[in-house]
């Protein structure tokens, strides 16, 4: 008799929630993702059009199962009014990224053609580095980061992912 031991794949889920704008709520909220075992890969938190309510757009990697207790205990708390697991649906999915790569005057050039084909922008230029800032999906980022690697790279800032629903339903 042979034994299954591989580990089960830990799928990235995208979820978003509305909680209240009140102290301690992102606490709380950290804490039942903690005590099943899951870490957080991305989380970014902001206002709404209401100023009483938040929206936390968290992305996190583990059992589909476990995911779905998780967001069961989640929506019992009394500061979440909405939790959801987009993961497979049509959703508009975007991150930022700082690169500060170190250059010389006569690799500006090769930098600003990567830029151009990734629709990125230099936000700050000295004698020996640039800032490049570039938004979009997961897989562009990581190729452009990829790419600047051939490069100094001096400091690398991300932000999570923020989500939001394809069409007219509401995230």
């Amino acid at each position: 008799m042979i034994e299954n031991t591989a580990k089960p794949i830990k799928v990235a889920h995208s979820l978003s929630l509305l909680v209240a704008n009140r102290p301690g709520v992102l606490v709380r909220i950290a804490l039942v993702f903690s005590r099943r075992g899951y870490n957080l890969d991305s989380l970014v938190v902001s206002p709404t059009l209401n100023p009483d309510f938040s929206r936390m757009n968290i992305v996190a990697r583990g059992n589909p199962e476990i995911l779905a207790q998780i967001i069961k205990q989640l929506e019992k708390l009394v500061d979440v009014i909405q939790a959801k697991d987009h993961t497979g649906n049509s959703t508009v999915e975007k991150e930022l990224a700082l690169i500060k790569v170190r250059c010389k005057p006569e690799q500006r050039t090769e930098i600003l053609q990567l830029c151009d084909h990734f629709k990125a922008t230099t936000v700050d230029m000295t004698d020996t580095s640039m800032v490049i800032q570039i938004t979009g999906n997961t897989d562009k980022i990581d190729a452009m980061k990829h790419l600047c690697d051939k490069f100094e790279i001096v400091e690398y800032i991300r932000t999570g992912k923020v989500i939001m629903l394809r069409g007219e339903g509401t995230t």
